[in-house]
């Protein structure tokens, strides 16, 4: 998980006013504070971080190593080690998360599947007892 140092800098900013229409792709880190239709990912394997603020409505899917949402997301959400959801933040579609923090007035309509280590992966209900 990230800790204060070693989280990657914010080093693109979409503005609150604009509108984007189309897949973007971002290295280190970013914060959008604007209305975007289409995914949101990094470039590469390095550390990623991103932010949507209050003002910002993504419709389309985003992932990132860490995730802050303030704003709303229709869509499908993975955060590969930190999910932060403060209180105005709206999802609607699944979320995966690798550690979850979420504030009183968050809210969530879908369903939230963990990244677990392979070690504390356990069997379905189904695998344990077979009919």
């Amino acid at each position: 998980m990230f800790n204060k140092k070693k989280q990657p800098p914010l080093k693109s900013l979409i503005a609150q006013g604009a509108r984007v229409t189309g897949h973007i792709f971002f290295a280190d880190g970013i914060r959008v504070e604007c209305d975007i239709t289409g995914n949101i990912s990094p470039v590469d394997h390095n550390a990623s971080i991103l932010v949507i603020a209050e003002t910002a409505a993504v419709t389309g899917d985003v992932s990132a190593d860490h995730i802050i949402i303030n704003g709303s997301v229709t869509g499908m959400v993975t955060a590969r080690l930190m999910l932060e959801l403060q209180p105005n933040a709206r999802i609607t579609g699944d979320v995966v998360y690798g550690a979850l923090e979420m504030h009183q007035g968050a809210l969530i309509a879908g369903r939230l599947t963990p990244i677990l280590p392979e070690a504390e992966k356990a069997p379905l209900a189904t695998e344990a007892y077979p009919a």
